[in-house]
């Protein structure tokens, strides 16, 4: 094909996905000119258009639907062969690399670093920040990465995704407020709090809302925050009341000053792996995810 290169089909799969080719640009720190620029050279090569403009971003025509589903199973398969020929060559002293959200080594995975350095402590933990699970499933699909850790969603083409635990929902209160004296909150209480919540493209938000809108009630956030620990922040300083997940820690003391109140009413989030191909995984990788779901709550 050219000089068309794997990184312009990685990136004309990761627009498809968000559907914006500003999107891309962020969650790949370069400019909108750059990732456009992948994509003409496709286009060029194929003498056909693969993106049309629309209002709220761009879709794939009819062209860009076919290379879509083509390059999507291509990449997957060329990427697992190229990372599990590096680990052949480094056996045991390879690296697992992890995409995930700021906090969630904290919340998750802590003792299991622990435990899978003692058991390999000649192999790499390598974890790349992403912003939301969709910057998770691009990045699989543009990096050679090995697992994501993230909200479980909607499937996404290529992509597995494994639950590994439901965290319940509860909403963070002074200790002062008074719906701390209740034993949990109810629906009519989140319709009247100053909710904080995750930002409107995080796939938690997402279930959030749908979960709201089923039962009638959407209410409007004041504040919206990328991480729960600066969520429950902003709880102590009065800014609102954090409508989060009960993260294991939280489960056994509440924070310093707050109390978490479960929202029995709404349903759970479900949280884990995502991968390109689970029975591809090399072992190391394997072994990580392992220890991180047998320690889940």
């Amino acid at each position: 094909m050219g000089v068309v290169t794997l990184d312009d089909l990685r990136v004309f799969l990761a627009v498809c996905r968000a559907g914006s080719l500003s999107a891309v640009a962020r969650d790949l720190s370069c400019t909108q000119s750059a990732v456009s620029q992948h994509v003409k050279r496709l286009e060029k090569e194929l003498a056909v258009s693969l993106l049309e403009r629309h209002a709220r971003g761009v879709v794939p025509t009819s062209a860009g639907r076919i290379l879509h589903a083509a390059a999507a199973d291509g990449l997957g398969g060329i990427d697992v062969a190229l990372r599990r020929l590096r680990d052949l060559v480094r056996g045991e002293s390879g690296a697992v690399r992890v995409t995930t959200g700021a906090t969630t080594v904290r919340h998750f995975m802590a003792t299991a670093v622990v435990a899978f350095r003692q058991r390999f402590p000649q192999v790499t933990l390598e974890f790349q920040t992403a912003s939301s699970s969709r910057a998770c499933f691009d990045a699989l699909a543009a990096d050679d990465l090995d697992l994501a850790w993230v909200t479980i969603g909607t499937p996404v083409r290529g992509i597995e995704q494994r639950p590994v635990a439901e965290l319940p929902w509860v909403l963070a209160v002074q200790s002062g407020d008074p719906l701390a004296a209740k034993p949990h909150a109810d629906l009519t209480d989140l319709a009247a709090a100053r909710l904080i919540r995750p930002p409107q493209a995080a796939t938690s938000r997402a279930r959030l809302d749908a979960a709201l809108a089923d039962l009638d009630l959407g209410p409007d956030g004041h504040t919206s925050v990328a991480d729960w620990d600066t969520a429950l922040l902003l709880t102590e300083l009065g800014v609102g009341q954090a409508l989060v997940p009960g993260l294991p820690g939280w489960r056994t003391q509440n924070p310093p000053g707050l109390r978490l109140l479960p929202v029995p009413d709404l349903p759970p989030l479900s949280v884990g792996w995502a991968v390109r191909r689970w029975d591809a995984l090399s072992p190391l990788a394997r072994a990580f995810a392992d220890t991180v779901s047998g320690g889940a709550p």
